[in-house]
């Protein structure tokens, strides 16, 4: 019933409400959860921007992979990603940035001219930027600059106006800036609607707004549609309007505006969102408590309004997966709301009540839910007889529930009125308009329409896609046409059907494709013989389509069957060498085939094929004989794998190409490689020898050198060999090649090659060639020459040719093959005593090639040097300067003794250290005239020592002046060292007059460390009375070497010597600690102020020092001791000699000084001596605190009275920290500091004048340290005057709150604070404080302050200190206000004594976020309040689960005290409540509340029930049971029970309901046992149409009740008489309607039968006549009867 309907929709809603993700689950800090850090510009990504420590990052979700974040650390303002792929749009300032993030590149970038302070996408590739003043579009094409769209308005300009949002239409020409501001208490919205194709802009009052595409009905074109929703102090307001003209031929859209309802608890609500779906055409609301609303945008009808989220969505965008809306809350919940499909029509019509809404979106949409509404109307239309508006509401229903063939048979039945479209061509025609035609509509209407030779409309129609083509329709069409049939049978993809007319029409290329293309498999080797009687070249196309894929859609052997039966060779091979491109091994035999054919037939396409390389799988031994048999030599040895058939084909080299042949080698092995070459050279060496050559040039490598050396030589084929070996002979490294080929040319008489290899090669044997080339004798001895003289066998060589008579080959070796040898070839010649007018002939002849030290050497080494004296007095008179040349003749003049030590001292180009090294031995004085000569320093020392020549060595040490070489010979190894140093003092500085000599030589004692022998050096030069004796440095250079060697001697060099640099040598003094000698020193050269720091600094005596100042009376001096005596504390000595040298320099330090020993009486007298001199602010000030801490506050005052420079602030802080109270007040009141000079009045206990001070100041800190210290004085007054000053200050409140705490002044600061209530700068801090110090200490004065301030408290903090103070009551309300009901309902469940209240709880606790305190609550009231539990029923039961609240109840068995709750919710049909409401009744015996109770709410178990009810001991329980048992269509157990309780109506009633006749007879037959005959007549009226005339006529019979039975008799009777009468009218309509038919003339149309096994060529029979024709009219076919299938008598023409 409708009741029920209702109730059980009220379950239902017309949303999904789904949460997608919770962002803190994927580590979202919910700090960073708010509109200015996180961004949603779609339904795709999710973009936050955090900071993580130091680091700032960016976290991108991709909603489809939302457990996987990606983090990239990035710093920016703002980050948004782009609504369709991975790039991100990165703000920093005014710098926009846009990135790639996949291919991690910068796309574009720019700098801004203001800030921008707000930005979105508004589509893939544009972002619009909105700044203070404009708004930009920024495309990303190309290189664009962000482009100016618009000015913002004035109403969005303002400073607290804030822009939350823009939008555009779908072409951008409609743009939308959205912004908030607060004003008067309410948040007020701005828009600024901005036309493109206008440039103007209208502000508009609103919060949310989009644009729509919408397309009405008899529009041709789409209508831009604006909505926007607003919240003015008036109510809530949804506007939908059209903007721009309308477009040409479209009706304009009519505005609408609708009311927003805001719930009376949501007074400050507003729209913050507005999201519209394409697909439903639904507007999507969202407000700032989190409400949903939906709207119809078509009508403006509000459809549904809940909240879906209890903290604010501030963020949204369009979900087009459910093309909903999709956002963003607080509490980082990412949500979706859509349309339910399933529900929203039945919701809109069961619910809303408006069936004209839930029938517009359903057929809008294709939505279900309304078909009831749809028959029905379909039905009452039909009834109505108004036949085009039924067929208009068929074609509009949603998924064409009524486009169904019953009707169409509807239709069909209905007569043609005259002058009137027959209804069903109305119907066809109304389904055209609309769109497609579904299959039995497509068939019954071409029906008609070929049958009356509209072919055309057909074709239009197929054209247009208005036809939903099946096979039936190709059937039907293919009578007609079987081109247009092919096309239906394409469209309805029919493949077998559409293979048939591909072959009919000979389209048999298309065929393959069809079929690849549907997945259908004909039989194609059927098919392709069939082609090939007709055209060979179609059927090798048609072939090679069969075979074109991977996988051959035929059997590749039958298809070249198909070709050899009609000897098609040529086309086979083509074919095949397509087919097996792929060279497959498991197409080898047909590969064999291929070849086999062409070898027989077409040799020259075999080759041509096995050329190309294109087989390997086919029978390689039958295609090689096969291949012989043809001439194809080359083909039959790329085949045969039998040595013995490749060495009978091999040896017939005339008929191979030799190219081939040779790379034919390479493919036998090494072993048949050979045979192969010694049988061809066997069968003809002259023919074949140049091949044999060349395969051995080419495989020496594979084959070995040696073994093809050995078949050449087998042979004795020497021209082979050297052939051959000449190919090889320059890439070989083998020694034996390159011998063989020494010897294979020696042979054939190459010698010129003898000489080339014997010069170039490095791989030969030389001993062995050698030896060779002596034994072969050739007439040309150039090899051998060439050979000896490469390798060393120089001397070899000489003999051979000298004891051959062959001097001729030597003069030609040493003049024009290597003259460098002849030193080698002499020395030979020397050896054979040959004559010594010979080879100084020889010598003389070669002249200056060759190496005089080589020459010298061999002649030296066999004592006959002197015979080279003419030879080389010649070089030197030709001017040589040959250092061998002159070197030789040294060595000669030496020996000879002609005047040697005038040649080697004026001689400039002979080596010394050869020269020198010969005369060591035979006279050591000529070898150091030789060595000094080429400064040879080793040689030299070596030869001086080892003679004993250390005055020479020490002359040549002191004219050498090197630092090395000295070094060398004054280290401890040398044992010579005193030898030579005694020479040195001794004879070669005393010789010398040159002070370098001199300087080198002390450097050089210096750098060894020889103080002594360098005091006795210096000494000797400078204390002897020399040319160096006044020499500066050496007097220098002999007092610091006393220093360091021999200090006794200092004070006399000091004495005897003047011309010294006294202070160097005196800090030098110092230094090495002779203090009295620089003592002497400074004072000798009356350097006082260096001489007194001696004394004080290093002898430590302050008497000496005060004696000598004393004595020379200089103030530096003073100066100096003063410091000195200063550092030892002696302050009073310091000062007086400061005084007595004047100087004021060092005030620092005697301040310090006099302040550490607390001399201030010698430090006033010292800074008033210092105060005349130096005018220093840091003088003035130690005056000043001397001044105090003497006692002098007279003097004090009046110095600072007068000019001075002192800092009075440092002075007055440093006598307030020494506690001179007096003192500092003086100062800070000299300088105005009311600050200090209050904290010194408060140590005075001077509390009045301290205020006061502190008032002057008025300052946080002197405010505090006043009332701190009149609240240590108990000044309460004061200190209440004090803290009026502090407590606006929020940071000092606390200090000041614990300092009275501390020592139990409470009522003193609470009274402090509740007078600071009323100041203009109390601020929450204050409010909050005092309520935590009433909740600790009046905690009866907590709750009044509380309901008077709460608004201005903090109220987590007073939440715990209300907690830790036990104050239920004020907690409850505390947490009430701070809208954390789940714990004020815990609080008022766990201490219900003091905190629980009715009404506020009922008030609370409709208001908690967790469901489960409901529950809890529940328990709360059947524990503590069991007589108000259902007034919180009511309350709760909005969102309760009434399941679980049942299940709660039947637990604690408390079910009858609900009763009152299950009544009130009974109405949301809910199984649970009506099952136990039920039972509540049953035990009540309520009947007739059970009645009504279950056919009002049908949601429960009506077998269990029914089963219950069967038992019950009340009849009218048992009726009911047999209610439910019919409800249920258990009619037997209805009928059944109802017959057990003799309840006779209620059995006829279902009986008759049931529709069964069995059970009606059976019920008659019961009466008839029973012998109620009454009730057997009202049985037989009441189920009528359900008794058989036949079993009733029987029944009566048997029990003799025929009059019981008469009136159903009669009725019978009647209706099976009228019946029959309108059988009769029937027939003869219709054979009237035949007799019209058989007058017309009918069109035939012959089909020939498919023959696709017969071709052209086979002779095939003309079908005979009337083959495959319709019958003639009259004779009829099966099943057609004169008329189309299906088709009613009365159809009129079409």
């Amino acid at each position: 019933n409708r009741s029920s309907d209702l109730a059980s929709m009220a379950q239902v809603l017309p949303i999904k409400f789904q949460e997608h993700l919770q962002l803190q689950n994927v580590g979202i800090n919910p700090a960073n959860i708010g509109f200015a850090s996180l961004t949603l510009e779609s339904d795709k990504f999710i973009c936050v921007r955090e900071k993580v420590g130091e680091q700032s990052q960016v976290v991108i979700i991709d909603l489809a992979n939302a457990s996987n974040p990606t983090r990239r650390p990035i710093s920016a303002d703002s980050a948004i990603m782009n609504p369709a792929s991975r790039v991100i749009a990165l703000k920093a300032g005014r710098t926009l940035q846009i990135f790639n993030i996949e291919m991690k590149s910068k796309m574009k970038s720019h700098e801004m001219g203001e800030e921008v302070v707000f930005w979105k996408w508004i589509s893939v590739n544009t972002v619009a930027l909105v700044t203070e003043t404009s708004v930009y579009h920024w495309s990303m094409e190309g290189d664009s600059q962000p482009l100016k769209k618009f000015d913002r308005h004035s109403s969005l300009m303002g400073p607290g106006c804030q822009i939350i949002n823009y939008r555009v239409d779908k072409a951008q020409k409609w743009l939308l800036l959205i912004g908030i501001s607060a004003q008067q208490n309410r948040v007020v919205g701005a828009m600024q609607l901005f036309s493109v194709d206008r440039q103007v802009s209208q502000p508009i009052e609103g919060h949310a707004a989009a644009f729509a595409q919408f397309k009405m009905d008899g529009n041709a074109t789409e209508s831009t549609i604006f909505a926007f929703a607003v919240r003015s102090p008036q109510g809530g307001k949804l506007h939908v309007i059209e903007v721009g003209q309308p477009a040409a031929g479209n009706q304009p859209f009519q505005k609408k505006a609708v009311d927003v309802f805001f719930p009376p608890e949501a007074q400050n609500d507003f729209p913050v969102a507005m999201q519209i779906s394409d697909r439903y055409n639904v507007i999507f609301l969202i407000t700032k408590y989190g409400y949903v609303h939906l709207y119809d945008l078509e009508t403006g009808v509000c459809i549904y309004m809940n909240r879906i989220s209890s903290d604010t969505i501030f963020v949204t965008a369009s979900h087009d997966a459910t093309s909903g809306i999709i956002g963003v809350n607080r509490k980082g919940q990412v949500l979706t709301v859509s349309v339910d499909e399933a529900n929203i029509v039945s919701y809109i019509t069961s619910v809303l009540q408006n069936p004209d809404l839930a029938l517009r979106m359903a057929v809008r949409n294709n939505l279900p839910g309304a078909e009831e509404l749809f028959v029905r109307k379909f039905n009452m239309l039909f009834q109505q007889m108004q036949y085009a508006e039924a067929a208009r509401v068929a074609a509009k229903a949603p998924r064409g529930i009524l486009r169904t063939s019953q009707t169409i048979q509807r239709f069909q039945a209905l007569p043609a009125q005259p002058g009137q479209t027959a209804p069903l061509l109305q119907y066809f025609g109304i389904l055209l308009e609309q769109g497609q035609l579904n299959k039995y509509e497509s068939l019954e209407l071409c029906r008609p329409v070929l049958q009356q030779g509209k072919k055309q409309l057909l074709e239009k129609w197929l054209k247009e896609d208005k036809l939903e083509c099946g096979e039936e329709l190709g059937d039907l069409v293919k009578q007609v046409d079987p081109t247009l049939a092919l096309s239906v049978y394409l469209r309805a993809n029919v493949p077998n059907k559409v293979i048939q007319c591909f072959a009919e029409t000979g389209q048999f290329q298309k065929i393959v494709l069809y079929a690849k293309k549907v997945g259908f498999s004909p039989d194609y080797v059927f098919l392709l013989r069939n082609v090939m009687r007709i055209n060979a070249e179609q059927g090798l196309g048609f072939a090679n389509m069969l075979v074109q894929d991977e996988q051959p859609l035929a059997d590749l052997n039958s298809i070249v069957d198909v070709f050899m039966e009609f000897s098609l060779i040529q086309q086979c091979t083509s074919f095949l060498l397509d087919a097996l491109k792929n060279n497959r091994p498991a197409e080898g035999h047909l590969q064999t085939r291929l070849l086999e054919m062409n070898l027989m037939q077409a040799p020259q396409v075999a080759d041509a094929i096995l050329g190309n390389q294109m087989f390997t799988h086919y029978d390689r031994a039958h295609v090689a004989q096969l291949c012989e048999q043809a001439g194809l030599l080359q083909r039959a040895l790329e085949h045969y794998t039998d040595l013995f058939d490749i060495k009978r084909a091999i040896v017939h080299t005339h008929m191979l190409n030799p190219e081939w042949l040779v790379n034919y080698f390479g493919s036998l092995s090494v072993e048949d490689s050979i045979e192969c070459i010694r049988a061809m050279l066997q069968a003809n060496i002259r023919q074949n020898l140049q091949i044999c050559v060349q395969v051995a040039t080419k495989y020496h490598e594979q084959l070995t050198t040696a073994a093809l050396i050995e078949l050449f030589e087998s042979f004795k084929s020497f021209e082979g060999l050297f052939y051959f070996l000449g190919s090889i002979v320059n890439f070989s490294q083998e020694s034996d090649v390159h011998f063989k080929y020494i010897q294979a040319a020696c042979k054939t008489g190459q010698v010129k090659e003898v000489e080339r290899i014997c010069r170039e090669s490095n791989c030969y044997d030389p001993d062995r060639v050698k030896n060779f080339l002596k034994e072969a004798r050739l007439t040309d001895q150039l090899p051998l020459i060439i050979v000896c003289d490469r390798f060393d066998f120089v001397h070899d060589l000489v003999l051979y040719l000298y004891k051959n008579n062959l001097q001729k080959y030597i003069e030609i070796y040493v003049q024009k093959v290597n003259p460098s040898r002849l030193p080698v070839v002499a020395g030979g010649l020397l050896d054979v005593d040959c004559a010594e007018d010979v080879i100084k002939q020889l010598i003389m002849t070669v002249r200056g090639q060759f190496s005089t030290d080589e020459l010298v050497e061999e002649v030296e080494k066999r004592n006959r040097l002197k015979i080279l004296l003419p030879w080389l007095e010649a070089r030197i008179h030709d001017g040589s300067t040959e250092p061998a040349t002159h070197n030789a003749l040294a060595k000669i003049y030496i020996d000879s003794n002609n005047n040697p030590e005038r040649f080697l001292r004026e001689n400039q180009y002979y080596d010394s250290r050869v020269v020198g090294r010969y005369c060591e031995k035979r006279d050591p004085h000529m070898a150091c005239i030789a060595y000094e000569r080429g400064q040879c320093d080793e040689e030299l020392i070596l030869v001086c020592n080892e003679n004993s020549l250390f005055k020479s060595e020490a002359r040549y040490l002191v004219k050498r002046r090197d630092a090395d070489l000295w070094a060398s010979v004054l280290t401890d190894e040398n044992a010579f060292r005193r030898q030579l140093i005694d020479q040195v003092v001794q004879t070669a500085l005393t010789e010398t007059q040159d002070p370098d000599d001199v300087s080198v030589t002390v450097k050089a004692f210096m750098t060894a460390d020889l103080p002594n022998e360098l005091i006795e050096l210096l000494e000797k030069i400078v204390l002897e009375n020399t040319l160096f004796s006044e020499h500066r440095n050496l007097q220098n250079l002999l007092i610091l070497t006393a220093i360091k060697a021999d200090r006794t001697r200092v004070m006399e060099y000091i004495t005897r010597l003047d011309n010294y640099d006294a202070p160097d040598i005196a800090n030098i003094a110092i230094s090495s600690e002779l203090y009295e000698e620089a003592f002497a020193i400074f004072k000798k050269f009356e350097v006082n102020t260096s001489a007194v720091e001696v004394l004080i600094e290093h002898v430590h005596n302050l008497d000496r020092a005060y004696e000598f100042a004393e004595r020379c009376n200089e103030p530096a001096v003073w100066s100096l001791l003063a410091k000195a005596q200063l550092d030892s504390l002696l302050v009073k000595e310091a000062v007086d000699s400061y005084i007595k040298a004047d100087d004021p320099s060092a005030y620092v330090e005697v301040i310090e000084a006099a302040k550490t020993s607390g001399n201030f009486e010698e430090l006033v007298k010292y800074l008033q001596m210092a105060r005349k001199k130096a005018k220093e602010s840091s003088i003035d000030t130690e005056l000043v605190f001397a001044y105090a801490m003497t006692g002098r506050l007279a003097e004090l005052e009046e110095f600072i009275s007068g000019p001075n420079h002192a800092q009075i602030q440092q002075v007055g802080d440093r006598c307030y920290d020494e506690k001179m109270y007096e003192a500092a007040k003086i100062l800070f009141n000299n300088i105005s500091n009311f600050a200090r000079l209050a904290s010194a009045q408060v140590h005075l206990g001077e509390y009045q004048n301290a205020v006061d001070s502190a008032r002057k100041a008025n300052s946080t800190r002197t405010w505090k340290e006043v009332c701190f210290a009149c609240v240590d004085g108990e000044e309460f007054r004061l200190a209440q005057m004090c803290g009026l000053h502090i407590v606006v200050h929020a940071d000092e409140l606390n200090e000041l709150i614990a300092y009275y705490e501390n020592r139990g002044y409470f009522e003193e600061i609470i009274s402090l604070l509740e007078a600071a209530l009323g100041l203009e700068r109390a601020h929450m801090g204050m409010f909050t404080e005092l309520s935590i110090l009433y909740s600790k200490y009046k905690p009866h004065k907590m709750r009044e302050h509380l309901e008077l301030f709460w608004s201005r408290v903090n109220i987590p903090k007073v939440l715990r200190a209300a907690e830790q103070a036990h104050l239920w009551a004020e907690l409850v309300f505390l947490y009430d206000k701070y809208e954390e009901f789940d714990n004020a309902i815990g609080t008022m469940m766990s201490h219900p004594t003091d905190a629980w209240k009715e009404a506020q709880f009922k008030d609370i606790v409709t208001k908690v976020a967790n469901i489960e305190i409901y529950y809890r609550a529940l328990q709360f009231y059947l524990d503590n309040k069991p007589m108000l539990i259902n007034d919180l029923l009511l309350v709760l039961s909005p969102r309760l689960d009434h399941t679980r609240a049942v299940s709660f109840f039947v637990r604690a068995n408390q079910l009858p005290l609900v009763k009152p709750y299950l009544r009130s919710v009974q109405n949301l049909n809910n199984k649970a409540v009506n099952e136990a409401l039920n039972g509540l009744l049953i035990d009540e015996e309520d009947y007739q509340g059970v009645r009504n109770s279950i056919d009002a709410f049908d949601n429960f178990d009506n077998i269990a029930l029914a089963q219950r009810l069967e038992r019950h001991d009340l009849l009218e329980f048992r009726r009911i049971g047999a209610y439910l048992y019919k409800g249920n269509n258990r009619w037997k157990q209805s009928v059944e029970l109802c017959k057990k309780d003799r309840l006779y109506r209620d059995a006829m009633t279902y009986s008759s309901e049931s529709r069964d006749p069995a059970i009606a007879e059976d019920l008659i037959a019961w009466f008839l046992d029973i012998g109620n005959r009454e009730c057997f007549a009202a049985c037989l009226f009441q189920c009528y149409d359900l008794l058989h005339p036949d079993v009733i006529l029987e029944l009566a019979w048997r029990h003799n009740i025929m009059d019981f039975a008469m009136p159903y008799i009669i009725q019978v009777l009647r209706e099976y008489t009228t019946k029959v009468d309108r059988l009769q009218v029937a027939d003869k309509e219709r054979e009237e309607e035949r007799e019209k038919q058989e007058n017309q003339p009918s069109i035939v149309y012959g089909e020939p039968q498919l023959m696709i096994t017969s071709g052209p060529g086979m002779g095939m029979m003309p079908p005979p006549p009337g083959a495959g024709m319709m019958p003639p009219p009259g004779m009829g076919q099966p099943g057609f009867q004169g008329a189309a299938p299906g088709f009613q008598p009365g159809y009129g023409p079409m």
